[in-house]
């Protein structure tokens, strides 16, 4: 019975290898070309360094804006837009708080009206300025897309959107919302091209696939899943065929089977963690789902018009915020709502109604969290380096942040700037779990060190190709030959039958 079911799984494993194999060969391939470029992105450094200086003097009338000064309003950020400055609101206080009607969009601080969708002309503009602080150099052609292309799938949202083509050395090409005046996405040719070996097959990213946000998770999920159960059959087949036979083998196997064994023995143990930590980025059936927390909400609070309105007048006043600066933004922490003006290199500064404030003290931090949180404080630090949850791995991350480690059944963690006066990180047992088995597993960013991780990666990720590669060669051929034998069985069987046909008629 073991023999059979052994016999079985191996023949299952070997056609699931044809079109299974095949696409994990494709994932290893592309996933060398993600180790040093990702899908193309706006930063928001990038998008920072594209905006005007911001410039409040002689403004603005905020009384003209359409709300109440009791009104609760959503976190917001203040910056330039063709020459006025306007509020752009994230549309609830913060995640997990829903605010009845609560104000979205983007208003102009100097009209108090909402920002109208922008001509063709206003969108060069934007485009323009965004180019020249970025030293891109060409003439501009813009076209607008009737439908988000390659580049622009996360931000169909925004719509309509504008492709500006710079046409300099580097192909460089913007994207505008007209809705908002933001530029969403900016993109040059080595992206474009390193992508298409890159992000585009390892994520199945397509614009026919990826625009059906529904279809592409389905099959993300199950083709992951058949490559989860392809390799779990083949390490248990290496696995069973593996040992000492009388003629002093270790495998019953010969030629490329050989080689595919034994590296599949080696390294099948990578290519499991490897597809199924793929699988599990996506969270298929809510398996790394949390349970509703609500305390950044806690943490955070709310604040009103009337403040908001008190915070961007008192920067307004200070002449100018600082040379470089390019926006205001909002931070809440404990109730109290203050402002951030991020300059140039990314310096910030935070602001209150009273004018610059320093960076929040520990017993500052301390009494918010112990007069918000549901539980108590077991352990209370400022970390000036990464531990296990927060830490930048090819995206940097802010330093030094205090963290808060609750007394609670989750063993919650908090991290909180002091510079900016925002939670910047929680970590409860749903995200440190999904941090190792989603993270630490595929991208291995277990191993930080550079460049120590390249080298490991790289090694892990050849030894994965091989497993994937030969074995999906091998299926192919097998498959071949067996197509071939059963056509010429077919055939022999229906000379059989013709001849028995004749002799009958006879």
């Amino acid at each position: 019975m073991i023999r059979l079911l052994s016999r079985g799984l191996l023949v299952v494993h070997r056609y699931l290898g044809v079109g299974v194999g095949l696409l994990m060969t494709l994932w290893c391939l592309s996933g060398f070309v993600m180790l040093y470029q990702g899908f193309p992105s706006l930063t928001d450094a990038e998008r920072l360094e594209g905006l005007q200086p911001l410039d409040l003097s002689a403004c603005c009338d905020l009384d003209r804006l359409p709300f109440t000064d009791d009104q609760i309003v959503p976190g917001f950020r203040v910056e330039m837009l063709g020459g006025d400055p306007v509020i752009r609101f994230s549309g609830t206080p913060r995640r997990g708080a829903a605010v009845q009607n609560a104000p979205t969009g983007s208003y102009n601080l100097r009209t108090g009206e909402p920002v109208k969708t922008l001509d063709d002309a206003q969108v060069r503009q934007v485009a323009a300025e965004y180019a020249a602080r970025h030293g891109l150099e060409g003439a501009l052609v813009a076209r607008r897309l009737d439908k988000v292309d390659q580049w622009t799938i996360q931000a169909g949202r925004r719509a309509p959107l504008y492709q500006i083509a710079v046409n300099d050395p580097a192909g460089s090409e913007i994207y505008v919302s007209a809705a908002s005046g933001e530029v969403v996405q900016d993109t040059n040719r080595r992206e474009r091209v390193l992508s298409w070996f890159g992000a585009i097959p390892h994520w199945l990213y397509p614009t026919v696939l990826r625009s059906n946000g529904a279809l592409w998770t389905q099959v993300v999920i199950w083709t992951s899943v058949a490559g989860v159960f392809l390799t779990v059959t083949g390490l248990y087949v290496g696995i069973s065929r593996f040992g000492r036979r009388k003629n002093g083998r270790w495998s019953p196997f010969r030629g490329l089977w050989y080689w595919h064994h034994i590296i599949g023995l080696v390294f099948g143990l990578f290519t499991l963690t490897w597809v199924l930590s793929g699988l599990l980025t996506m969270n298929p059936w809510g398996l790394l789902d949390g349970t509703p927390n609500n305390l950044r909400r806690s943490l955070t609070g709310t604040h009103t018009w009337a403040e908001a309105k008190g915070l961007i007048a008192r920067v307004g006043h200070a002449s100018a915020p600082g040379r470089g600066v390019a926006q205001l933004r909002s931070a809440t922490f404990g109730g109290e709502l203050s402002g951030v003006t991020v300059g140039p290199q990314g310096v910030v500064q935070r602001w209150t109604v009273a004018g610059p404030v320093q960076p929040l003290e520990a017993a500052a931090v301390r009494a918010v969290i112990e007069n918000k949180a549901s539980a108590p404080i077991a352990q209370f630090d400022l970390l000036t380096k990464a531990d296990a949850y927060y830490y930048g791995f090819k995206t940097p991350v802010a330093w030094p942040v205090y963290r808060a480690i609750l007394h609670d059944d989750q063993a919650t963690r908090l991290y909180v700037d002091p510079k900016t006066a925002e939670v910047v990180r929680i970590a409860d047992a749903s995200s440190r779990a999904s941090r190792w088995w989603r993270n630490g597993l595929h991208s291995l960013d277990v191993v930080r060190a550079r460049p120590l991780w390249d080298g490991l990666a790289i090694l892990l990720l050849a030894g994965v190709t091989l497993v994937c590669g030969t074995g999906a060669w091998m299926s192919i051929r097998r498959t071949k030959r067996d197509l071939t034998a059963l056509r010429w069985g077919l055939a022999d069987l229906s000379s059989r039958l013709v001849g028995r046909g004749r002799r009958e008629r006879r």
